[in-house]
């Protein structure tokens, strides 16, 4: 891969893990912690309250699928640019 192929591959890989992470600290930090009274005061989940949730559940299992989102996008992203795990022929021990 050339130098130009490698800079965009990892400018793209880098935008990803941005968006990724800015929605995980916008769910954990702002749904979390910074609107937790005003959601609070909205309604409940499963007789929790919806801002203790976000804090408790919430931001935990949107790290989880954001993972599982980065993985899936990755995937996409190494087979557009002809990246493998693995060398073909080559024998790791």
């Amino acid at each position: 891969m050339d130098a130009d192929k490698r800079r965009e591959y990892w400018r793209r890989n880098v935008r990803l893990m941005s968006i990724l992470l800015t929605v995980w600290a916008l769910v954990s930090f702002g749904a979390g912690i910074i609107f937790v009274e005003p959601l609070n005061n909205l309604t409940s989940f499963m007789g929790v309250p919806l801002g203790f949730w976000f804090a408790q559940q919430g931001s935990i299992l949107t790290f989880l699928a954001l993972i599982a989102i980065y993985v899936w996008r990755m995937d996409a992203l190494d087979k557009e640019f002809g990246i493998t795990e693995y060398e073909e022929g080559v024998h790791h021990s």
